[in-house]
């Protein structure tokens, strides 16, 4: 069960956006799942639940069968808050990049968590997997993120609840 300090934080979260409980989802969670599932993500969508925010994570929101980019696309739609949790590996992901673009695109609210990276380590490598109009978009939208004032978190230097309760 989640403290009250972190229940405490998650309604603020809740409260910094009126008429957040209108919509299907309230709160994004972008990250990618290899670094941040088990760990910083799984523990900020239970606390998100226990305060009864509606977040969206694609673990625990999506049923085998269904397509991704539909059910991603709609929650990032409907909701008034994304929380892009950065890690090592976020950039490698071409869904967390389309989340991310998404998410700036729409002019949502966008909470950055830096996980176990700096934000100046974030960057786009050059890929077949990406158009070079794909590229562009996620490298602007990178950037835009990386512009906002977020949360850093190093697993190593800090502790967990540290990060719940800041």
């Amino acid at each position: 069960m989640a403290s009250p300090a972190a229940m405490q934080k998650s309604l603020l979260l809740a409260k910094q956006c009126p008429g957040i409980a209108r919509t299907a989802c309230d709160v994004f969670l972008s990250h990618r799942k290899i670094d941040t599932a088990r760990t910083i993500v799984g523990l900020l969508y239970e606390n998100l639940r226990l305060v009864r925010v509606r977040a969206f994570l694609d673990t625990e929101n999506m049923k085998p069968g269904n397509r991704l980019v539909d059910h991603i696309d709609k929650a990032i739609g409907e909701c008034k808050v994304g929380v892009t949790v950065f890690s090592p590996a976020y950039c490698d992901s071409f869904f967390c990049l389309h989340e991310l673009a998404l998410l700036m695109e729409s002019k949502k609210r966008v909470i950055p968590v830096f996980y176990n990276i700096e934000p100046s380590q974030l960057q786009i490598k050059p890929s077949r997997r990406f158009t070079l109009e794909e590229h562009r978009k996620f490298s602007s939208a990178l950037e835009e993120a990386k512009s906002i004032r977020g949360i850093s978190f190093d697993p190593l230097n800090g502790y967990i609840n540290k990060f719940l309760f800041y």
